[in-house]
């Protein structure tokens, strides 16, 4: 079965849910992308009922402290698992690697650098680039950031259902070829529109819930979902986030909750 797995659907300063990073899962492959700001990885993954034996690809994003720090995390667990059997693959762009190389060299000990040299291999990406994680066709693109290098994906899963991943700021006209008509699209929705005066979504380069569903609409997406989102609204999220993204789009709308589960299919 193909299904996200949402670890975190918060934004970077959030304190009641975790920053957004989540797993994609097939039948044979498991994908962690992003891995939130600190160790509260560990915290979800355990939530979620998946060991770290288990996690052999991970694709970074970018290199923000609410996506990049949880990684080191993970790597620091990848080499001192007992039994850890074949690699983890860590794809991301340059400035990713750099970033993940430098903080690990700096702060892992010797020994545990050891088995990071054995155990994990670090895939530098080009904008455009296709690769294979297990099962899933990927083609990575560079969301054209206005802040921090970052790329999104195109992942056309065993079953031919087509996810795009938009990263976690505004949509580039340059990125239409890997979104348009896919099964799901993946997308940033800070707060509501009708809040924007109050979180200053536009000031922070992010998007609103009614922008998200405009830009699903006018790719001709069949499935939306929203995540990266304000936590003061929490209570109401779900509902009011859909409502506001239905106003111009008339697929299905996923707000999930963290550790929350969105079986995909085309």
């Amino acid at each position: 079965m193909n299904k996200i797995t949402m670890l975190g659907t918060g934004s970077a300063t959030v304190f009641h849910i975790y920053n957004t990073c989540f797993v994609l899962s097939t039948d044979t492959t498991l994908l962690l992308v992003d891995a939130g700001g600190g160790n509260g990885i560990l915290t979800q993954l355990d939530k979620a009922k998946i060991s770290i034996s288990d996690i052999h690809h991970l694709f970074v994003t970018h290199a923000h402290t609410d996506h990049v720090l949880g990684v080191i995390w993970i790597v620091r667990m990848v080499a001192q698992c007992k039994g850890y059997e074949d690699k983890l693959h860590v794809y991301g762009n340059d400035k990713v690697m750099k970033v993940v190389r430098t903080i690990i060299d700096m702060i892992l000990a010797k020994k545990q650098l050891a088995k990071v040299e054995e155990r994990v291999v670090f895939h530098e990406l080009t904008d455009g680039e296709n690769f294979n994680v297990g099962d899933i066709q990927m083609t990575c693109f560079d969301i054209h950031s206005t802040k921090e290098k970052q790329y999104g994906f195109r992942a056309v899963l065993p079953d031919h259902t087509i996810l795009a991943c938009l990263g976690d700021e505004p949509y580039n006209h340059a990125n239409r070829p890997y979104i348009e008509n896919a099964d799901w699209m993946m997308c940033e929705a800070f707060c509501l529109y009708a809040d924007r005066d109050t979180f200053k979504p536009y000031e922070k380069s992010h998007s609103t819930a009614l922008d998200a569903g405009r830009l699903a609409a006018e790719l001709h997406v069949k499935n939306l979902i929203l995540y990266h989102t304000e936590e003061k609204t929490l209570a109401t999220r779900k509902d009011c986030y859909t409502k506001e993204a239905a106003i111009g789009f008339g697929g299905r709308i996923e707000v999930p909750d963290d550790m929350e589960t969105i079986k995909l299919n085309g």
